[in-house]
């Protein structure tokens, strides 16, 4: 192969790979967009509500590490959950500085007519990934962050705030 050969293959491999960006970017926007549309809710408010129903007292810091969020993006979560009396949050039992959460009828109904994965279609993709693939597609992403030369602290950012 020549060189202007090997540089045009390569090209067209960035193209295919770019364009395959924005297929999982496209289907990652439209989740989210049928799901606020469906709800009235966004996405991570919606996958709040899911960890929470699915985990009853569930407390703020176990909510951000569920989501894998930092914790100031979980309580903003959740204050916005509770001004819109969809959860509600007790004190502790024994650590009154603590809160448990808990899902209210009013969330019940709007996860039921939620379009899933409640965590988003990235993640649920994912997840059904074998291991071998995960390890190799995470050290490829690795590398090509690197190139961007960008801040990693966006990865705590929910996908559907982004």
């Amino acid at each position: 192969m020549s060189p202007s050969e090997a540089s045009r293959a390569k090209s067209a491999q960035s193209t295919q790979v770019l364009r395959r960006f924005r297929v999982v970017f496209n289907a990652v926007r439209t989740h989210f967009k049928q799901v606020e549309k469906q709800v009235g809710l966004g996405g991570a408010q919606v996958w709040a509500l899911s960890v929470i129903r699915d985990q009853p007292g569930v407390g703020l810091g176990e909510l951000a590490r569920s989501m894998d969020v930092h914790q100031s993006t979980a309580s903003n979560l959740v204050k916005g959950l509770q001004t819109k009396g969809l959860i509600r949050a007790d004190k502790g039992q024994v650590d009154k500085r603590q809160v448990q959460l808990f899902i209210l009828p009013p969330a019940q109904a709007l996860l039921a007519k939620s379009p899933g994965p409640f965590e988003g279609v990235l993640p649920d993709a994912l997840a059904q990934l074998p291991e071998h693939t995960l390890q190799q597609l995470d050290h490829d992403l690795a590398e090509l962050i690197a190139l961007l030369r960008v801040d990693e602290s966006a990865g705590g950012i929910p996908l559907a705030d982004l």
